[in-house]
Parts: C-alpha cells; sequence; structure tokens
C-alpha cells in the first residue's frame, strides 16, 4: 500500500539540490537516503514532513498519515526539559495523564538508564539526546519514521542497540533514513535513494549492493552517452562527404540530404545525456612524507592513567612502524583518547614516556576539530600556516570543499561536514608521515570517508586511529590493538571486537 506519493519534486536553494524526484513510498519500505552533505537530504526530509514547501513537484501523502520526524539536533527550548518531560510532551494533552506508562515503555525499550531520564537534555551527551528524540517520535505511534544522521553521536554498543530496535519495529511501519554510516544503512534499510542534482536514483538493495548497481548504471550511461555522440559524429561525417558531391555535382537532392543528416546528428546530440557527475564535494589528498626510522613510535609498557593518577591499563612493549594503519579498539571509558592525546603530547614535544623518531612529522586530529579556532576564517587557518600564496590558498579550499563564499567566513559557520574537510586539508599540507586520528570521519559524507580511506591506503600512509565507523576502520586498518581489561593487546581482526560490542552472538 503507497503512503508517499513524490512526483517530479525539485527544491532550489540558490542553486538547484534536486530536481525531477519521483519516488513511490511503500508500507514496510526500509528506505536508505544518500547524498554528499549539502546535496538537500535534511530539506527533502522536512518537505516530506511537511515543514517546508518544494519548489516544484508534489507530495501526496495518504489520508491521516501518522509520521514521526527525528531530526538531527534537539530544539533550544528543548534543552531546559528533562528526558522524561521531553518524551511526555510528545503525547497528546488528553493522553499525557492518564498514558504516560507509554513513556516508560519506550524508555525502557531503548535502554534509557533510569538516572538518566530526569536529567535536562541540555546536559546530556549527542548521544542520548538523540535517543530521547527517537522516544519522542515513536511515542506518537507513526506509520512513518523519517530519521536524520540517527547514529550520530552513538558508539558501536548504542548503534547496535539502535539496528536492534529498528528490527523489532512492525514491519508495516516505514522507515526513511539519511546517513553517512554504510554499515548501518546495509543493516536497516532495503532500499537506497540516492538523491542527485538530476536523475536521482533507486534500487531495492541495502546500500553496498545498491552502490555497485548504481556504478553499473553510471559505466552504462558513459558508453551509450559515447556511443550516441560517436552516431552523431559519423552522421556528419557522411553529411559532408555527401555535401561535396552534392556541391562539385550541382546535385540538389544530395544538398538536401546533407541537410538532413546534420539535423539528425544535431538531434541526437540534443539528446544524448552526459554520465552523472558529481559537483564533488572536495577531493581529500593526504601525502605521505616518509621516514627512514625503523619504528616511527616505541611503546615500552607505558601505563595509561586517568588525569587522578589511576591505571586504566598497560601497553606492553609495541611500535608503529613506517605503513602501520592501526586501528585502537574499545569500548566508550577505557582509555582511547586518552591514549590518543599521550601520543599527541609526546609528538608536540611534551616530555612522555612515549618515545618518538626524530623525523616523525605527525598531523593530529581530534574527534571535535580542535585544531580548528572558529573564530579564524578558512584563508586565514590556510594562508596563515601555510606559505603557498592566497591564489592557491583559495584554489585547495575550494578543491576540498569549501567554497568561494564561505571562504571568508568563520569557520563556525561551516556545516560539521565543510570543517572536517578543512581540518583533512590543513593535516594535509603539513605534509607528514604520520597521522593520530580520533573519530576522523566524523560529519565526513560517505563520499569524503571513501576519499580519505582512499588516500590513507594509496599513499602508504602510517597512522593511528579511533572509529566507530565499521566500514571505515575495516577498510583502512591493518593492524589492530585492542584495550581488553588491564592491557593493549594486538588481534588479528576487529571483528570479535565489533560483534561484543553490537551484542551479536
Amino acid at each position: 500500500m503507497t503512503i508517499l506519493n513524490i512526483s517530479a519534486l525539485g527544491i532550489t536553494l540558490g542553486d538547484p539540490l534536486f530536481t525531477g524526484l519521483t519516488l513511490t513510498v511503500s508500507k514496510g519500505d526500509r528506505i536508505g537516503l544518500v547524498a554528499a552533505n549539502g546535496r538537500g537530504k535534511t530539506t527533502l526530509l522536512d518537505c516530506l514532513a511537511g515543514l517546508s514547501e518544494p519548489t516544484t513537484g508534489e507530495i501526496i501523502r495518504a489520508r491521516g498519515l501518522r509520521l514521526g520526524y527525528v531530526k538531527q539536533y534537539v530544539p533550544e527550548e528543548a534543552r531546559a526539559l528533562t528526558l522524561y518531560e521531553w518524551v511526555l510532551a510528545a503525547l497528546p494533552d488528553d493522553q499525557a495523564d492518564y498514558e504516560s506508562w507509554r513513556v516508560d515503555v519506550a524508555l525502557d525499550d531503548l535502554k534509557v538508564p533510569y538516572e538518566l531520564q530526569h536529567k535536562p537534555l541540555g546536559d546530556l551527551s549527542g548521544g542520548w539526546q538523540r535517543t530521547a528524540m527517537l522516544a519522542a517520535a515513536w511515542i506518537g505511534e507513526p506509520q512513518i519514521l523519517l530519521l536524520d544522521e540517527p547514529t550520530n553521536h552513538l558508539d558501536l554498543y548504542r548503534i547496535g542497540l539502535l539496528q536492534t530496535w529498528l528490527e523489532a519495529l512492525p514491519r508495516d511501519v516505514t522507515i526513511l533514513i539519511t546517513s553517512h554510516d554504510r554499515a548501518f544503512l546495509d543493516s536497516a534499510t532495503n532500499r537506497t535513494l540516492f538523491l542527485r542534482a538530476e536523475r536521482s536514483r533507486v534500487f531495492q538493495l541495502p546500500y553496498t549492493a545498491a552502490r555497485m548497481a548504481l556504478d553499473d548504471a553510471d559505466a552504462a550511461d558513459e558508453r551509450r552517452f559515447a556511443n550516441d555522440l560517436n552516431k552523431a559524429q559519423q552522421l556528419r561525417k557522411q553529411a559532408a562527404k555527401l555535401k561535396n558531391i552534392g556541391i562539385n555535382s550541382g546535385s540538389d537532392l544530395l544538398v538536401v540530404k546533407t541537410k538532413q543528416l546534420n539535423e539528425r546528428a544535431a538531434l541526437m546530440e540534443a539528446a544524448a545525456k552526459p554520465a552523472y557527475k558529481d559537483r564533488s564535494a572536495g577531493d581529500i589528498r593526504l601525502a605521505n612524507s616518509g621516514s627512514h626510522a625503523k619504528a616511527l613510535i616505541t611503546l615500552d609498557d607505558i601505563a595509561v592513567e586517568t588525569p587522578d593518577g589511576r591505571v586504566l591499563y598497560r601497553t606492553g612493549q609495541k611500535w608503529v612502524l613506517p605503513g602501520d594503519r592501526i586501528v585502537l579498539l574499545g569500548a566508550n571509558g577505557t582509555g582511547k583518547t586518552l591514549f590518543i592525546r599521550m601520543i599527541q603530547q609526546a609528538l608536540a614535544g611534551f616530555e612522555s614516556a612515549v618515545k618518538c623518531a626524530p623525523s616523525v612529522v605527525p598531523a593530529y586530529s581530534d574527534q571535535h576539530l580542535s585544531q580548528l579556532d572558529d573564530d579564524d576564517t578558512p584563508m586565514k587557518a590556510v594562508a596563515g600556516q601555510f606559505d603557498i600564496g592566497d591564489q592557491r590558498a583559495r584554489g585547495v579550499l575550494a578543491g576540498a570543499g569549501v567554497a568561494i563564499q564561505m571562504q571568508d567566513t568563520r569557520i563556525g559557520a561551516l556545516s560539521g561536514g565543510q570543517k572536517a574537510r578543512l581540518a583533512m586539508l590543513v593535516l594535509r599540507l603539513r605534509n607528514p608521515n604520520f597521522y593520530l586520528l580520533d573519530e576522523p570521519t566524523n560529519h565526513l559524507d560517505i563520499e569524503g570517508q571513501e576519499a580519505l580511506e582512499h588516500e590513507l591506503i594509496a599513499h602508504g600512509a602510517s597512522c593511528l586511529l579511533v572509529s566507530h565507523d565499521r566500514s571505515f576502520l575495516r577498510q583502512v586498518g591493518n593492524r589492530f590493538w585492542r584495550i581488553s581489561g588491564k592491557v593493549l593487546e594486538e588481534v588479528d581482526s576487529p571483528e570479535p571486537f565489533l560483534n561484543d560490542e553490537m551484542g551479536v552472538r
């Protein structure tokens, strides 16, 4: 049964975000919505929810359709409410008094600890805020759930709970999800919409299989376009020959035939549609200046401690060698970030038990991108640090997805995706031989994640990284260190850890 019918939909905000989108959404569909940052995913969800109007086209909703919408951010006015109050407020006034038990059931299903339920939303982490919004959306018993980046700020355990919760929903509940988490999309969806400025595509497949089908379709379009242009070129060549013969022989018939051939060629060229070329959000190209050191980083059974001196675990004797791409695995609160900061301080020249080779040229990025100053501009962050000149600085910024009109605005005004790409650009310009990366894919769209994966692997970059992105760490890592109890151990594969964290048995 169709519950949403999208016909020839288009949105223009300055430039067209997308045009001609046609999609039928039925009961039980689990649709992944995929596009680069800034290409209209959230705007489309707003239109489906009735919060904004499309520029062209129409959306027809089933009569009486109940819709739940989980946005990326908690409204400012909700931050003073407790988590419980926010979810309770989602009930109609005439139900809030005698059906508050539904709040308890929803929070229990989502495994929200009691002690967090009565804290203000503004005091909670982004992950718990998102869980509160999910509970508030679900308590209205919607027939369709719109989820905008639901895994943002969630650790692997909470992502696992979310996947399990979605799988347990009634099969006739429709879900439309925007996400940059490829593994999550594979688990939670059965259809994929690739949103494009023109000719968006839909496949009856989860993300990974759909992406392969998309690549095949784009390749077929490329071949078809080249073939059409070749046929048109052959017609023009025939027309040129006939024209010469007609002129030399004085044949009016050949002159008419020449005109007809040229007209056919022009029609064929006009009808030929080039293969899709994305308005690239910017390439990430990480350099690797190399090092002759046998070991870039040496750990000689170092203790990783909390600020008050409590030992969390010991590293044992370990080395980071040139070409190593080491993924640090551990549950939240086990001390991953403390370990990363310990190495970062040693690389910065602070006295430390961590030994760094003199030839190490480091580049560090934390999950909050604190290496960027929100009050700087992108131009200052690049031209002010590196001697590359203003013209080249603007060129590399544009290549990193920071458009000309954004280059002289505050970094704080950039989107999360733009800031992440700017941070990667600044790292690249340092020409390092060792990358220390704490959640580098936060805010990066799938295109950016794949570019980062490719650059780290293709250039033989050495790195130590922390990531909750299962697809990313599987692709990039060639060594894995796991925090297990009081020790840091090397393991052959991340899969046992991922299965433990996701609750897979």
